[in-house]
């Protein structure tokens, strides 16, 4: 253990993701455990920047593993992408007599906290959370899995609808610039079609599987798109595209949209986000900086911050071979 670390603080930053809170707990408790003094810092980078700060003990953090979101709260800070902004963050942290940082989020969070870790030498260490799991190094993202389970909980209910109507049903997932939830729901709840922007499979080619389908007896169907898709200019457009061009089928759209991001987390999230949590204290102490704490293959795994945010995490395309097979 390093004896020049002493006072550990913690934040989340974009988006809010299921099984934050339980990373939150992790990192404090661990920190305590250590005989280290955790603080917690408020509204993401902002928050740092105004010294929105405050120290933590291990019951602060007590029955917040089963709650979703992040009691920390989570803001955008265009002040932090500013030098000044920065230097402002970094005093606050000299103030309160931080050593180190930890940063729950994902790749905007993590460049944030690579280039101030670089411009101050000061040791920051990353932990994954968003639902779209796009983070390279790490297998899984805390909330992905209970994001993919929202999703898929939604298709279920919506398939039922559409088997009882005889209808088409065109899903929108989150997931901006990668695939991962609506390939995973998708996947779990049997779409005839799954669109993601890492394969686009063209408007015209969609249209003649749906055509397949029916021909083969099906009177429903279900097609998950992920936000970022680009078959068409967007999900409405697209649902009207086919309207236009398969009259057999009389569409809907639905829009899962944030509900994706609330909730409970699972089991697996809060067992991932504390396994990370406890993992990132420890790095600290073994004097690791600018690395994020991953899990790959089944265990923690480090990456520098560099790589996570610049290298590209590419889908499983064992799983669209799935997708593929199981739609026939």
């Amino acid at each position: 253990m390093s004896k020049q670390i002493q006072n550990i603080a913690v934040m989340t930053s974009g988006g809010d993701a299921p099984g934050m809170n339980a990373a939150i707990r992790a990192v404090v408790r661990t920190a305590v455990f250590y005989k280290l003094d955790p603080f917690g810092i408020y509204r993401g980078y902002q928050g740092l920047i105004e010294g929105d700060i405050e120290r933590f003990s291990a019951r602060k953090v007590s029955n917040i593993i089963n709650r979703g979101g992040t009691i920390l709260k989570t803001a955008r800070s265009d002040e932090f992408r500013t030098v000044e902004g920065r230097k402002k963050a970094y005093e606050q942290l000299v103030k309160h007599n931080i050593d180190a940082l930890i940063v729950i989020g994902g790749d905007g969070s993590f460049t944030g906290a690579e280039i101030f870790s670089e411009e101050f030498d000061f040791p920051v260490i990353g932990i994954p959370g968003t639902i779209d799991n796009d983070i390279f190094g790490t297998d899984f993202t805390i909330g992905f899995d209970t994001a993919s389970n929202t999703a898929t909980d939604a298709i279920d209910k919506i398939r039922d609808t559409a088997s009882s109507h005889n209808r088409l049903f065109f899903i929108e997932v989150m997931g901006r610039n990668a695939g991962f939830l609506a390939l995973y729901s998708g996947i779990a709840g049997g779409a005839e079609e799954i669109l993601i922007p890492e394969e686009n499979i063209g408007i015209d080619k969609l249209v003649e599987s749906l055509r397949r389908s029916k021909r083969a007896g099906k009177t429903s169907s279900i097609v998950v798109v992920a936000e970022g898709d680009t078959t068409g200019k967007n999900v409405f457009e697209l649902a009207k595209y086919v309207d236009e061009n398969l009259k057999e089928y009389e569409s809907r759209v639905v829009i899962v949209g944030h509900i994706q991001r609330g909730g409970c987390p699972t089991t697996f999230d809060r067992v991932l986000a504390s396994r990370l949590g406890v993992k990132a204290v420890e790095a600290i102490l073994d004097g690791k900086n600018r690395i994020m704490v991953g899990f790959k293959n089944n265990k923690v795994e480090y990456t520098s911050l560099k790589e996570a945010i610049s290298l590209h995490r590419t889908i499983n395309k064992e799983l669209l071979e799935i997708s593929d097979i199981l739609t026939t």
